[in-house]
């Protein structure tokens, strides 16, 4: 055998063997464009951060999401509406790694398959879920609330060696600008209004830098004035992230919203525009007009 063919041989070798690890760590879906990423890295190719494709759950012979497909887009605001018991919490249980389907796929870019991960692992890659009850830390301040949910601090190494540094100042004064408590940032968290408390563990979830951030009713609560401020934190963090916003605030979801989806009985019953969405009879039928 010629060196030459030894040479060939050896690279389709190492270009099967390439293909195999990103099928294993993919679920058989590999990125296009022959880009080679790391196993976990976020891969935004498609222009798509999450995709949900046929994705099925049932309890005790209840379909709460039933053959769900669903994407959202890289630096998109969702909303996504429906009636009670429409699957909307148990969604957001499916992505975070709560609950596991009883079929489907769910991928986190284009390779990450997150039904082989479990919730903290789903966490640590990006994407940060936030409950309609605000949960802070009350007794302590708003400076030490984001200051624990800085990523260094947040393992049981990391904790015992964590240092406020000069980088983890910056970040809590510039997260609480951002989420307008800069003047409030040695204020105990328990004498904040609630909206202010939600905010604040918004500013948690963005002291982690989250790819992809999940709110479930945000403005549940708040005054008309919190209400308006909030539409605009959420307005400026997509310059970064993708957000998916669960509410029953029309109002609030035409202020914004880049696409408003409508679940009902666990799959999609329209999707597109809000007025597209206000207008349309199935919608108007099963959801606005109750």
């Amino acid at each position: 055998m010629t060196l030459d063919l030894m040479s060939q041989g050896a690279q389709r070798l190492e270009k099967h063997k390439r293909k195999q690890e990103a099928e294993v760590n993919s679920g058989g879906r590999v990125a296009s464009f022959s880009r080679i990423h790391q196993p976990g890295e976020l891969d935004l190719v498609h222009g798509r951060i999450l995709y949900l494709e046929d994705v099925n759950v049932s309890f005790d012979g209840f379909k709460a999401i039933n053959n769900l497909s669903l994407d959202i887009g890289v630096g998109e605001l969702r909303c996504i509406i429906g009636p009670n018991g429409a699957g909307k919490t148990i969604m957001m249980d499916i992505i975070t790694g709560k609950t596991k389907p009883d079929s489907g796929q769910v991928f986190f870019g284009s390779t990450i398959n997150l039904l082989r991960h479990n919730e903290p692992e789903i966490a640590q890659m990006g994407i940060g879920r936030k409950f309609q009850k605000p949960t802070v830390f009350e007794y302590l301040s708003v400076f030490e609330n984001l200051e624990i949910s800085f990523p260094r601090g947040r393992s049981v190494f990391g904790a015992l060696v964590f240092k406020r540094d000069e980088e983890v100042i910056n970040k809590v004064h510039e997260v609480a600008n951002m989420i307008f408590l800069g003047d409030q940032l040695d204020k105990q968290a328990e004498l904040l209004s609630h909206g202010q408390k939600q905010w604040l563990e918004i500013g948690m979830l963005l002291m982690q830098d989250p790819d992809l951030l999940m709110l479930d009713e945000p403005v549940a609560g708040m005054s008309v004035g919190e209400r308006q401020q909030t539409a605009e934190l959420l307005r400026s963090i997509i310059k970064d992230r993708s957000v998916i916003v669960i509410e029953h605030d029309m109002q609030f979801v035409a202020q914004i919203a880049d696409k408003v989806t409508v679940l009902h009985q666990g799959k999609i019953l329209a999707e597109g525009s809000i007025d597209n969405v206000k207008n349309d009879p199935k919608v108007i039928e099963v959801y606005l007009g109750h």
